[in-house]
């Protein structure tokens, strides 16, 4: 994405405007903000495309098949070149050859595996769908049934996004909000002036307004404010004591600095609008204290309580009269007020003021570095006009959602750009932190790497890290020794963070072998969302983060859950659908080939029988794998080690060709046979015979291929209810769970009628029909390979541990 396709998306209003007046200053709108939103925009932009944890696995298997068949085929090649050419010249000629290799590539690749990953993800993205969260890429669904670690942003993401004022403090008086309109009423005319300018301050320094659509006198309806939760907020609580549009009535804005998350500060300068009379009297925040004229300008400043503080000199005294000079004992007292607060999870926002002399922007173009920079220099001995302290309650979901997520065994983590208290009582509200009396700091990263304390391997409680707060400026500090013990805490609340900050935090728990999601609705969260192994974004957040995402939870945060178990569903599918096509689909089509270069037998199995089944037969029940449902709870275990638990590895290729594939073939090759021997056609005649096999003719060779094939596509059948159940018993886990397993396989022995019966196939793929007992003893078969396997599967759950139980897929 673009910096400039980022700005437009915002909608921002970066450019400035200079309307001249008597003053030669105008409004001007701070163009600092195009700094900010570029920075955000070069960080999502830098963020290239990256592969998905499913994308990886397939490819990894792809690289596994390719290289077994390049291995068998250069094999085949070279005993072809070495041997059979010279000792028997007229078996396999050149193109014969050829045609044996293709076999072996054929047989290797299960051709039906593409459209079962495709259709399986495409039925669950629909199914997703449903629950309301959209994926924007199939793949990204097993991703995140992959996730082990889980950042997500608090405001707009855990919470509401809905503040209100709870609480009001003049220095070190607390009042509450609602009890606020009749204190200053009923407070002397020196008290009620101090205890307004904190409305006041409010109304000017910010950026939330009115809808035009919603007239002052309506007093049936509320009157809608359009603007960012904290402001609205303010906002709101500012006009029930007095009216916001009187106040900005009487003030003309000059220069704006807007709230961004490095500076988290905004400032307002502004200066008497021209239909305000001298002879009105003070105009609020003003008082008689101020030396004030018509041609000073207001400062008014909101922000971080621990930004502004070190700028301000002078607090008003809520009893009245002239600000108090700023001592230590006040500055603990405000930063009292602000833990107290913060600890209650409120967000605490400090408002100050000052007024500037007019010839101090005398003839300074309001464009201009020098302005900026005289706007830097004033924004120094401001007066605290109070302290104001917001709630935004938690979304009612966020509970069960986290506990759900944790006992899934996802680090479920907060990262924010909140005071640390108020991140950490929220986190504590939403059970991210189970214990906020006990949390870490950033001071408590000195143990050693080695020591126990720090082992992550063990399940037990006392030999895991729990819980710790790190800053963004902290973070930049920590060595690398720091940063590795940090990742290894259980739950971890980020406060204070930049945009820089929630990339460098995403960037370090995948560096370390974590699979990372992030969840976030702002702008700031856009170069995170993007560079996470899967981001989500809010339906009701901004474009910028719904389009660096990978999924849009367009509902309640719990979807969020359903979306983690139908992750992890698809992985186990995809491995039993994987399990399901190799025995016949690569092991069994293999061997008749091997057989006819290694010991000089004739085909058991002829190419176009092989594509069939691959591109036929095994299809649909393979597609009826992916719509398994989870033989146990998927949510109540650890998620999948991407570096250990993968989509295909030994134990899962040696159930396909030791177990199922061995027996698959065994039992064909001997139907087969026996087939050729009961018309006249030994097995002894047939071995080591190259080419030269007396009585074959091609009549019985092309129906001894079809009894081969029809065996293998009636013993798939129970390959494909033993495959159902990795553990689970088939009467754990009965077939009534997927009835679509019953349709699937009586489809596979359609088509393979379709193809062996039909004239026209016989003739151009030299199919032919098989007497009646050749379906029937196959069948058999199939019973015993589901009873094999249900006894393997017996001892595996009655003997956990054991040397079965370890060589299990």
């Amino acid at each position: 994405m673009t910096e400039e396709n980022f700005l437009e998306t915002k909608n921002v209003a970066l450019q400035g405007t200079h309307c001249v007046n008597g003053s030669g200053l105008g409004v001007v709108i701070q163009t600092g903000d195009r700094t900010v939103f570029g920075l955000i925009a070069k960080l999502s932009s830098a963020e290239t495309k990256r592969l998905t944890t499913l994308q990886r696995e397939l490819y990894r298997f792809v690289g596994i098949i390719a290289g077994m068949a390049t291995i068998v085929a250069t094999i085949i090649v070279i005993l072809w070149a070495a041997w059979l050419r010279r000792t028997f010249p007229s078996y396999i000629n050149v193109s014969n050859l050829l045609i044996d290799v293709v076999s072996v590539m054929v047989a290797f690749i299960p051709e039906g595996l593409p459209v079962a990953v495709t259709l399986s993800l495409a039925k669950v993205a629909s199914r997703l769908g449903k629950h309301k969260v959209l994926c924007k890429s199939l793949s990204i669904v097993e991703t995140l049934g992959s996730v082990n670690v889980l950042c997500s942003d608090k405001t707009g993401t855990l919470t509401q996004n809905i503040m209100h004022v709870e609480n009001v403090a003049v220095l070190d008086v607390v009042f509450d909000s609602k009890d606020y309109p009749s204190t200053v009423s009923s407070s002397s005319s020196d008290v009620a002036a101090n205890l307004s300018q904190i409305i006041a301050a409010a109304s000017i320094c910010n950026t939330a307004v009115f809808d035009a659509g919603t007239g002052s006198n309506d007093e049936k309806k509320e009157r809608v404010i359009v603007g960012n939760a904290t402001d609205v907020a303010i906002l709101k609580f500012a006009n029930s004591v007095a009216s916001v549009d009187e106040t900005r009535h009487r003030w003309e804005e000059v220069f704006r600095m807007n709230f961004n998350s490095k500076t988290k500060f905004m400032l307002i300068l502004s200066k008497l609008a021209p239909s305000v009379s001298p002879d009105d009297g003070l105009v609020a925040p003003l008082a008689s204290w101020d030396d004030f004229t018509p041609t000073s300008f207001l400062l008014t400043s909101k922000g971080a309580p621990e930004i502004l503080l070190p700028r301000c000199s002078f607090v008003l005294n809520p009893e009245g009269g002239a600000p108090i000079p700023i001592n230590s004992s006040i500055c603990e007292k405000i930063c009292a007020i602000q833990e107290r607060w913060a600890g209650n999870g409120q967000r605490v926002l400090l408002l100050a003021r000052r007024i500037i002399k007019g010839e101090c922007f005398h003839n300074v173009d309001p464009h201009s570095e020098e302005f900026s920079a005289l706007i830097e220099e004033y924004h120094r001995d401001l007066v605290i006009v109070g302290l104001v302290g917001l709630i935004d309650p938690l979304k009612p979901d966020i509970k069960d959602t986290v506990k759900i997520c944790r006992r899934a065994g996802i680090r479920f983590f907060i990262i924010t750009g909140d005071h640390p208290t108020t991140a950490v009582s929220i986190a504590g509200q939403a059970g991210i932190i189970t214990d906020t009396t006990a949390i870490h700091h950033a001071s408590d990263l000195v143990a050693p790497l080695g020591s126990k304390a720090l082992s992550n391997d063990s399940d037990s409680d006392d030999h895991r890290l729990k819980g710790i707060v790190v800053t963004g400026p902290e973070l930049q500090t920590f060595k690398p020794a720091q940063v590795e013990q940090l990742c290894q805490y259980e739950e971890i609340v980020f406060a204070r963070t930049t945009p820089e900050q929630k990339l460098r935090i995403v960037n370090d728990f995948k560096s370390r072998g974590n699979v990372v999601a992030v969840t976030g609705d702002g702008v700031n969260d856009a170069p995170s969302l993007k560079a996470a192994d899967c981001g989500i974004a809010m339906g009701q957040g901004s474009d910028v983060a719904r389009e660096a995402a990978d999924l849009v939870l367009l509902g309640d945060f719990s979807s969020i859950v359903i979306a983690i178990e139908f992750g992890r569903l698809v992985f186990d599918n995809l491995k039993k659908t994987v399990l399901y096509l190799l025995p016949a689909g690569s092991f069994s089509e293999l061997m008749p080939i091997l057989l006819n270069i290694l010991f000089g037998l004739p085909q058991m199995l002829s190419n176009i029988q092989m594509i069939i089944i691959c591109v036929a037969t095994d299809v649909l029940p393979a597609l009826s794998m992916c719509l398994e449902k989870p033989e146990t709870g998927l949510l109540q275990r650890k998620p999948r080690n991407v570096k250990k638990d993968r989509l295909v590895n030994w134990k899962l290729l040696l159930q396909a060709y030791g177990f199922l594939g061995v027996l698959e073939t065994l039992c064909a090759m001997s139907m087969s046979f026996w087939y050729l021997k009961r018309h006249g056609v030994p097995f002894s005649t047939l071995l080591l015979g190259f080419g030269n096999w007396p009585g074959l003719t091609d009549e019985l060779l092309f129906t001894a291929q079809s009894v081969y094939f029809f065996t293998l596509v009636i013993m798939q059948w129970g390959n494909l209810f033993a495959t159902r159940g990795r553990r689970l018993s088939i009467f754990q886990h009965t077939p009534a769970s997927n009835w679509y397993v019953f349709p699937a396989a009586a489809m596979a022995l359609v088509l393979a009628i379709f193809f062996s019966y039909v004239p026209w196939f016989q003739k151009v793929f030299q199919t032919r029909p098989i007497p009646v007992e050749y379906f029937f003893i196959p069948i058999t078969f199939g019973l015993d390979l589901l009873f094999l396997d249900e006894t393997r599967k017996y001892f595996v759950r009655a003997y956990p541990g054991s040397f079965i139980d370890r060589m299990a897929w």
